[in-house]
């Protein structure tokens, strides 16, 4: 046996993959649904990306990896509207509750404007801030 460092995707992927087989042996038929990445993009005129969305559904739940909005079409709605479109998204799945995380440097005061609730604090992470993380239960 060694151990060495490395990356490799096909090992990072075979490694999530066990971990994942794992957590799907350990859970209730009910709960289990399919992992679906889900997407949902602003573009200007120019066809180019000033916006968007990024997550995945799996056990009922959606979990936002990613919003941006370009500095420019902030406070123009965009974010609202791609929170709002992943929300109808995940009810749509069947989902029951929305998980994400920002940091103080980002966006927390504005998810609690929708509704989100935080449920814990990473303090001094990065040095000098917080990541918070948030949960929505959907209706």
């Amino acid at each position: 046996m060694n151990i060495k460092k490395q990356w490799v995707q096909e090992d990072s992927d075979y490694i999530r993959g066990k971990v994942i087989e794992h957590n799907m042996n350990s859970i209730d038929e009910n709960v289990k649904t399919p992992m679906e990445k889900v997407s949902f993009m602003v573009r200007d005129d120019n066809d180019e990306i000033v916006g968007g969305i990024v997550g995945e559904t799996f056990w009922h739940h959606l979990h936002v990896d990613f919003l941006w909005v370009h500095e420019e079409f902030r406070k123009e709605g965009y974010g609202v509207e791609l929170i709002e479109k992943m929300e109808e998204y995940a009810r749509g799945k069947g989902c029951y509750l929305v998980v994400l995380d920002t940091f103080s440097f980002q966006a927390p005061g504005f998810y609690k404007k929708l509704g989100y609730r935080e449920f814990g604090v990473l303090e001094n992470f990065p040095k000098g801030g917080k990541q918070h993380f948030m949960e929505k239960r959907l209706l």
